[in-house]
């Protein structure tokens, strides 16, 4: 390790967002987690300056109201500390919906988090249930389609892309569930709902959870 640089340590921890937690703006995770690790009293580093802040890093926004299990907090260290038993003590300070499943180390100079995710995997449960004959003709005209029209806004002004491509698969589980398989990331962004929009189930009641992140290798 170089001892030059101000980060002795980078930890990744994996945690999921349940109950109530899944209504907070990715933004108020990310200060969650500020209180988080500073009850726990960890030894973690800051940024310079007047308003110092403490680096850490969320790997992916997850949209509101979508519980997940495969979150990913990336964390620096100003000296190392042990991960035995860190786990319990993180979980100790940690509100109801905040789970922690797994803290780990990676090499200080491994790329932005961030950037090295490329998509997510999605369980939606259809809450009213659904015919599954119907909704796998709604999946094979989406993924028979080369198009999928997003809005976004482009130097204040409202532009239409085609997001076809970053729907990577869509499937039914065996108990019903449609599994979507869909880019986030550096590469763009596509989301549940705006799938279910474009298969005209944007009314149907649902929940949400996300249980894969896919991301790069080092």
């Amino acid at each position: 390790m170089d001892d030059n640089l101000p980060i002795k340590q980078r930890l990744y921890i994996r945690f999921g967002k349940f109950d109530a937690l899944i209504y907070t703006s990715n933004l108020d995770v990310a200060k969650t987690w500020e209180r988080v690790l500073r009850r726990a009293d960890l030894p973690i580093l800051y940024s310079q300056g007047f308003n110092t802040r403490p680096r850490i890093v969320l790997a992916s926004a997850l949209p509101l109201g979508i519980s997940s299990e495969c979150e990913i907090l990336d964390v620096s260290m100003r000296e190392p500390i042990a991960l035995e038993g860190l786990a319990e003590r993180i979980q100790a300070t940690s509100p109801v919906g905040l789970r922690i499943y797994d803290i780990y180390e990676v090499p200080v100079r491994s790329g932005t988090l961030p950037t090295r995710v490329r998509s997510s995997e999605y369980r939606i449960h259809f809450e009213d249930g659904i015919d599954g004959t119907d909704l796998q003709a709604r999946i094979d005209k989406l993924m028979g389609s080369d198009t999928m029209l997003k809005t976004k806004q482009v130097k204040g002004k409202p532009v239409s892309i085609n997001v076809r491509s970053l729907v990577h698969d869509l499937q039914i589980d065996e108990t019903g569930d449609l599994i979507a398989h869909l880019t986030v990331g550096d590469r763009g962004n596509v989301r549940p709902d705006e799938v279910l929009a474009e298969m005209g189930l944007a009314n149907a009641i649902v929940s949400i959870h996300r249980f894969q992140l896919h991301i790069d290798p080092e």
